[in-house]
């Protein structure tokens, strides 16, 4: 019977229950809007390899499009960004094209795909940068060899519109600003303030176990920011 249901309507019911869910339990932060630019140096920045495969210039395509996005908004204290709200749904009729995705554990063809390195190169600034972390998900599973990677393991975040949302708070007393920067094969987040913001140190432990891999995300003190599970890809 579910799958009778067109994924549009389905979208729309997760929306709404979304929005339901944040005024149920009363999270009534400002969020963050469009605004203008601000002018301030970067403080923390983040960089990432952008991986060459057959749909390359399609995902560079769409990480800059929504790269677009959130370098408008100005993030005031108190206030929480969200990746989708900012974003909107990408959607081929907004300018988006076919990239990949990790669907399900596989990875597939889809309009607006590729955005998950956005949201993980956002998440792992706004972490370095001891931003509060309102809502993010890891992906399912690590499909990956070490000499592959582009992030650490447990610094990624994956975002399914309607879903799965990137959300943090700007924890600071001073507004900040999201700046990317894209050279041929690399993408930069680099986040704005007026105040110094002090890198956090993080680290990254793993546990193994039979086919997942378990990841704890601790700051310098060893209090655990996040946790991540893995499948592993079978071969």
């Amino acid at each position: 019977m579910r799958k009778l249901i067109p994924a549009s309507f389905k979208r729309r019911f997760r929306l709404f229950q979304r929005a339901y869910r944040d005024w149920k339990n009363r999270r009534v932060e400002p969020q963050a809007t469009l605004r203008s630019q601000l002018n301030e140096p970067v403080q923390i920045s983040v960089k990432q390899l952008i991986k060459r495969t057959s749909l390359f210039e399609n995902k560079v395509h769409n990480l800059q499009r929504a790269a677009r996005e959130l370098e408008q908004v100005i993030v005031h204290p108190g206030e929480v960004i969200s990746f989708w709200k900012i974003i909107g749904d990408p959607t081929a009729k907004r300018g988006y094209k076919t990239g990949r995705n990790i669907v399900n554990g596989t990875l597939q063809e889809a309009v607006g795909g590729g955005l998950c390195q956005l949201s993980g190169i956002v998440y792992h600034a706004a972490l370095l940068a001891g931003l509060t972390i309102r809502e993010r998900y890891n992906h399912t599973v690590d499909i990956y060899q070490e000499e592959d990677r582009f992030t650490p393991l447990g610094a990624d975040a994956t975002v399914v519109y309607g879903y799965k949302d990137l959300r943090f708070q700007n924890n600071t007393a001073v507004p900040i600003q999201l700046r990317f920067a894209f050279e041929d094969e690399a993408i930069t987040c680099g986040i704005k303030s007026s105040i110094d913001l002090p890198v956090q140190e993080l680290q990254f432990e793993r546990i193994e176990g039979d086919g997942f891999r378990l990841v704890y995300t601790k700051d310098v003190s060893g209090k655990t920011i996040a946790e991540s599970r893995y499948k592993l890809e079978k071969k």
